[in-house]
Order: structure tokens, then sequence, then C-alpha cells
């Protein structure tokens, strides 16, 4: 397999981790600027560059997009889809999955558990739109923030009123959404790879922090799923259309629920912490998409 990773930097963790896990497979990769990456579109085909090199003859390719280039780098993504080249996640799944306002809507439309969120744009309607969610706390977050940053809890009325209204001032895209108290500043991160929960673990904020990110200073331990848990994990990453995603769920009194599904989610926090060599997981699942793909082209080929 002649596999393509789009990532701003080779020396990520969980980029060198996916090299390794190719390479030692025997398969060819190689690592592309998503910026650095330019593309012809013309009724005639799809042609795409790299620092100046011809872009060919690829079977796959793994994006690992960041939140800041979403826009560009699925416009690279979609150019290989174009050429025919095979994707785990599809430019227009990681467009779902980052704006969390779509991806919580379609969760919500198939029944899957999710805190209960609201949205609105009027000042006017403010009063009514926090009557809707309930009492405080509440969390407030950026539509497409990641990793912890632009999460908000607030544990007053008048508070709410004050972050909304600051962030309107802003121009801010945001939600409000329910605080789930007996999750007590822990949430399970399930690693999906191919409709299989490959790898999962539990964060914990540290003292004074809600947000349990590893990189707000969570720390995290291996966990055991519940049978729901599991099924949560991977229909929530099915209805997003991606087969490598990261499922962020929340244990509460009513079951699990969906917090966030993460497009690029990073490898190091959850191999360091389960063992689970989750990159051989994700390059293996490619390869044998990529050889199911050939032997299909294969069949439809007229026989002499």
């Amino acid at each position: 397999m002649k596999l393509a990773i789009l990532s701003r930097n080779s020396k990520l963790y969980s980029t060198q981790r996916l090299v390794e896990a190719a390479r030692e497979r025997g398969h060819s990769v190689r690592v592309l600027d998503p910026l650095r990456c330019y593309i012809k579109i013309a009724p005639d085909g799809f042609d795409m560059h790299h620092k100046g090199r011809v872009l060919t003859d690829y079977d796959a390719v793994l994006p690992r997009i960041g939140a800041s280039i979403t826009r560009y780098g699925t416009a690279v993504l979609r150019q290989f889809e174009m050429m025919n080249v095979y994707t785990p996640n599809g430019s227009d799944a990681i467009l779902r999955a980052r704006d969390k306002l779509r991806c919580h809507q379609l969760l919500a439309k198939q029944g899957i558990g999710l805190p209960t969120t609201v949205f609105g744009d009027n000042p006017d309607d403010t009063n009514d739109l926090l009557a809707m969610l309930g009492k405080p706390p509440h969390v407030i977050k950026l539509n497409e923030g990641t990793q912890g940053a632009g999460v908000i809890l607030t544990e007053r009325l008048s508070s709410s009123r004050s972050v909304i209204e600051a962030l309107r001032g802003l121009y801010a895209t945001f939600l409000v959404q329910e605080f789930i108290a007996e999750s007590n500043g822990t949430d399970v991160r399930c690693f999906v790879v191919g409709g299989k929960v490959v790898a999962a673990m539990r964060r914990k904020a540290r003292a004074g922090e809600f947000r349990s990110n590893l990189h707000r200073g969570g720390t995290a331990t291996k966990v055991v799923l519940s049978a729901a848990e599991t099924d949560t994990a991977i229909r929530a990453a099915k209805v997003m259309g991606l087969n490598v995603a990261g499922v962020d769920l929340l244990r509460s009194r009513r079951g699990p629920l969906v917090l966030e599904v993460n497009s690029s989610p990073g490898l190091e926090g959850i191999e360091s912490t389960t063992g689970v060599d989750v990159a051989a997981e994700v390059v293996d699942y490619m390869a044998q998409r990529v050889a199911r793909k050939r032997r299909d082209q294969a069949a439809r080929l007229p026989s002499h």
C-alpha cells in the first residue's frame, strides 16, 4: 500500500507512530503538509502537487487535519477522494464532526445519548433559551473549539448570561449544555477503528478543573467499557461517517452521553495508557480496505 498521511508536523507523536506502523508492515508512506498541497480542478481530471512534486498513484490517505486548517485541509482531502484514493475519514465526515452543533443534531436524530444542548443567536431570546436548558451549572462551548479550549463552566444564571453576552460581542458561535455533575470531572475516550472500539481510557480532570483533557493536565487510566458504552461509541462514529474516531463519553445516571466525536484523535495518551498499538490497528484496517478495493476492481474487469 502506498500511503499518504496529511499532517502539518511529521515529528508529532501520532504522525511518527503511524509512519512506523506502516513501514513495519512493508507499506510505502509519506507525510504531506496539507498546506503545501495545491490542486488543479478541470473537466478532464484532477491534479495535485506537494512542494513542486506531482502526487500520483496513492492507494490511501489518512487525514490528520487540525481544527485551524479544517477548510483547506478538507479541500485537499476531497481532491484525493476525487482522484479515487481511499480514506477512512472522508472530507464531509470530518466537516460534520468538527461542527459541534451539527454533530449533536445528527446524533440526537439517531437517539444517541448526549447532554441537553441549546443554541440561539438573538440576545432578546437568551432568558428563554436558558429556561429551555434548565437551572445552572451550564457548560458553554465554542462550536469549533478543541482540546478543552473555549469551554466555560458557569455556576449561576447571571454568569451564563454574561458569558453569552461576551461571546456574542465577539461574533463567536457557541452552544450551551447541561452540566453532568455525576461525571465528577471525568470522561471516557473510546478509540474506534473500522466499527470496533480498539482501546479506551478514563480521563480525570486535575484538582480545581472540570475539563478532563490530557492537554489540560488531566490524568488517564485504562478502563473496561460497558456494553452500552461500546455500542454508543460505535454508533456515534458511524453516524458521523468516521472509520477512525475518538468518541468522548460521559457516564451519567441515564447512561453514556456523547460529548464529542473527534476525527483526528491523538495516539499518545491512548497508547501509553492502554498499551494497545493503536497505530497498527489504523494501518491494518486501511490496508484491508485497500486490498478489498483492489479485489473489487479486479472482479469488475472483463474476462478474456
